[in-house]
């Protein structure tokens, strides 16, 4: 039976090792251009535009060509709206929101003229969770060299206000009408900020400003990240009194806290261990992927929910993968609101980070040269909400390339490594999206028997 949309998922406790653990490898990604925003114009900088500039790089990257691929795999998630349009439709190919402001596999296989695919699927979850079905999706055999990428789409005025999203509507119906009057994204923003709250009442720290470090750190990170949004177009450093100044989402939240909507895809070839083997770079395994299946009792999770959920999520990616927490070296969580990164920081127990711990350790040393280089890609926070940084960040990483020209294509005279790349050990990567309570988490290695 094809893979689908959630059939894919490592999502109950107790599975043991993943069964295609260390037999599928990322060898190849790439990165479009990332704008702020799409100016509703321009052609080459539409979502199918972005794609193929992607989906190019990366098969460059790993030394492929178009004919090698035989699968591909993306989400319509694009945070634009599916079916909204801003404008008359253009010429052929762009006769539809396909190709404008989403783009599906189909779409892309016609464009470029992908002649042996037999795999496609359009319709999977966000980031991680597309990224987990791509590693499924290869070790179960649905294609051999499987490109998959993820869209982040920004139009001016419109962010989420797409005809299928309860933000555009003037009334609401079924369970949105208990959750959609809690705010922007049916109340998960609120709900994040609640469980902050919680969080500091509980452990005794500052509801207001203690995240001022994290965002100065992710910012530093992401200017060292030569592909992210900061680092090409607003190249300057925030302090701490910036963040401090910064004013506010939804109180205590900050808008420093929050990553920046962009305009931009990411671009990954998946293949078997076997065959990454003679590809052009050094292949990234992957050792398993668990989702969190923990829903909460009501339409507001509690700090509580989220902390066992994270704890589940961690014994799930620790025993699927073999390894445990003091085998992990880059460590990538989401990050779309800063207020609930201390979660899967805690859970996941990285370098002995323990519950009600995280907001200490921020104020330590996290920098990449640091001897706890934390997000080390600055993030989605650090790069804009292109929410694949942390992903191409793993592979960079552990390939010692972070920090380079930032395309995934590596070029004669460029720094190999860059500026960023972490100088403890770097042969495993850890990250997931999205938030507490129904993320998921990939682990990747340099080693394929890795224990």
């Amino acid at each position: 039976m094809p893979l689908t949309r959630s059939n894919w998922q490592r999502n109950k406790d107790g599975l043991g090792v993943w069964e295609h653990r260390g037999k599928v490898a990322v060898a190849g990604w790439g990165q479009s251009p990332i704008d702020r925003r799409w100016d509703g114009v321009s052609l080459d900088k539409t979502m199918g535009a972005y794609t193929m500039i992607a989906i190019q790089n990366a098969l460059k990257d790993a030394g492929l060509t178009l004919d090698d691929v035989d699968g591909l795999l993306t989400s319509p998630d694009t945070r634009v709206g599916q079916t909204w349009a801003p404008r008359p439709y253009f010429e052929a190919p762009y006769d539809s929101e396909d190709g404008i402001t989403l783009c599906s596999g189909e779409w892309i296989q016609k464009q470029m003229g992908m002649k042996n695919v037999k795999y496609i699927e359009s319709n999977s979850q966000a980031m991680a969770g597309l990224m987990g079905h791509a590693a499924q999706a290869v070790g179960e055999g649905e294609a051999e060299v499987l490109v998959v990428w993820y869209p982040m789409g920004n139009l001016e005025g419109r962010y989420e206000q797409g005809a299928t999203n309860v933000n555009s509507g003037t009334y609401t119906r079924g369970n949105a009408a208990f959750n959609a009057a809690w705010g922007y994204q049916s109340g998960a923003q609120m709900n994040a900020l609640m469980v902050f709250e919680q969080y500091c009442r509980k452990y005794g720290y500052p509801i207001d400003g203690g995240l001022a470090p994290f965002a100065v750190n992710q910012r530093r990170n992401g200017l060292m990240t030569p592909w992210g949004f900061y680092a090409q177009h607003e190249p300057y450093q925030i302090t701490e009194e910036d963040y401090i100044n910064s004013r506010y989402e939804s109180e205590p939240l900050r808008i420093l806290d929050c990553d920046r909507p962009v305009m931009g895809v990411a671009a990954f070839v998946y293949t078997t261990a076997a065959r990454a083997k003679d590809m052009r770079q050094k292949p990234v395994y992957i050792l398993n992927h668990a989702t969190a299946s923990d829903p909460a009792r009501s339409t507001m999770a509690t700090l509580e929910e989220h902390q066992e959920s994270c704890r589940r999520l961690g014994a799930r990616m620790y025993e699927g993968s073999g390894l445990s927490a003091a085998d992990v070296d880059v460590f990538n969580p989401y990050d779309g609101y800063l207020t609930f990164t201390q979660q899967f920081f805690e859970g996941f127990n990285w370098h002995g980070v323990k519950e009600g711990e995280a907001m200490d350790f921020y104020k330590g040393d996290m920098r990449v040269e640091g001897p706890h280089p934390f997000l080390s890609s600055g993030g989605n926070n650090g790069t804009g909400r292109t929410r694949s940084a942390i992903m191409s960040d793993c592979i960079e990483q552990l390939r010692g390339q972070a920090g380079g020209m930032g395309d995934g294509v590596q070029h004669p005279g460029a720094p190999n490594p860059g500026p960023r790349q972490i100088q403890i050990r770097h042969e495993t990567a850890l990250m997931g999206a999205l938030t507490p309570g129904g993320a998921t988490f990939l682990m990747f290695s340099t080693d394929p028997m890795a224990s």
